[in-house]
């Protein structure tokens, strides 16, 4: 079978599940050539690419401009895709650059939503992604919730397919030895270690996390907890964070890191899917999240973790709690994770699905012609 040339169309390669999944995608690739443009500029997932995946930064400036959309309309004519594959409202410039490029295989993807629309909700988009879905071929989502955003908000009329990010439960595994871990890591060797991993972004609402943790240290003051990422809001969080919180910035050694926590904590105000939740269920740890979005569907309440209202820190520092006094209900909220996601989240399953989409739009393209 030949393969397919996709080309995707996302704002920037910076550390995000969105990132992840298509480094995910075009290290496993079956069928597929994977081309990377950053209508903005690459990122610190550059990293998880395959050595010498094409890589393309286009330099885009704040605002609109149809110079520009030309510019990325010469692109991708010179080189030449079988289908792109453009990602959340930032890629949007690519459904538009495509048809003026002659493409008419496009693939538009949601992933989640920023703070700019917590909720894809803003009647600017939503009028705008009505528009533009009449030269989209077929979508993609992540999660039911999100597929039903797409039907009933913006009232998709194609075809959409929803697949679920796949995590390597052979690479995310539990550690027997968390004292060793923590050693090599420099982190606190005996303490209770509460993590969360994650761009530092608003809609990550990690300052109610950090008023759960201060009330969590009433109760164990040798707690502490450890935040792996970076963002723009690096600055404000680190002036907003109490006693005990160590900041760690981007991490390339996620994997390592999750086997040195004890409990993972997600309080997003909203999420498409998350990879972290994932990367940590298949670590073997329990899960404190958020109850809205895509984690509805991952966490399942009473087995594999706890949901919470976002905004409740009083509720969000008792499942932390509770947890971390409970030894066997970490134990078989862990264990109980690692099942699920081996049973229901595997790579081999999301690629063979995103090659799918791939193949038949491709092809009905070609048969259009």
């Amino acid at each position: 079978m030949p393969r397919i040339r996709v080309v995707h169309v996302l704002h920037s390669f910076g550390t995000g599940g969105l990132e992840k999944g298509i480094a995910t995608l075009a290290r496993h690739a079956s069928c597929v050539e994977h081309v990377i443009v950053c209508l903005a500029n690459s990122g610190t997932s550059h990293r998880l690419l395959p050595a010498h995946t094409p890589v393309i930064q286009m330099g885009k400036r704040l605002g609109n401009s149809m110079s520009f959309i030309w510019k990325l309309a010469r692109t991708l004519k010179t080189l030449r895709p079988d289908v792109v594959h453009t990602r959340n409202w930032g890629g949007m410039d690519g459904i538009l650059a495509a048809r003026l490029a002659g493409v008419r295989a496009i693939v538009h993807g949601e992933h989640g939503w920023g703070m700019e629309d917590p909720y894809g909700l803003k009647p600017k988009r939503v009028m705008v992604r009505r528009f533009i879905s009449l030269w989209v071929r077929e979508y993609t989502c992540v999660s039911q919730k999100m597929e039903n955003w797409l039907l009933d908000v913006i009232g998709v009329r194609k075809r959409i397919t929803q697949i679920y990010n796949g995590v390597d439960s052979q690479k995310y595994h539990p550690c027997k030895d968390k004292h060793q871990v923590r050693l090599q890591l420099g982190l606190p060797l005996s303490s209770p270690l509460v993590g969360v991993v994650g761009r530092l972004d608003p809609i990550k609402n990690h300052h109610t996390l950090f008023n759960a943790f201060a009330m969590l240290r009433d109760t164990i003051p040798d707690a502490f907890l450890v935040v792996a990422g970076d963002g723009s809001q690096m600055q404000r969080l680190r002036s907003l964070a109490g006693e005990g919180v160590i900041f760690l910035g981007d991490r390339p050694d996620v994997a390592e890191l999750l086997q040195a926590f004890d409990l993972f904590v997600l309080p997003s105000l909203n999420e498409g899917i998350s990879n972290t939740i994932l990367e940590a269920m298949a670590t073997g740890l329990p899960v404190v999240a958020g109850g809205v979005g895509g984690n509805l569907e991952l966490v399942v309440p009473g087995q594999t973790g706890t949901l919470v209202d976002p905004h409740d820190a009083q509720s969000m520092s008792s499942a932390i709690l509770q947890c971390l006094t409970d030894a066997s209900l970490c134990k078989r909220y862990g264990e109980a994770g690692r099942t699920r996601v081996i049973e229901n989240f595997g790579i081999p399953a999301m690629v063979a699905s995103y090659e799918s989409v791939y193949q038949r739009v491709a092809h009905t393209v070609q048969h259009l012609a």
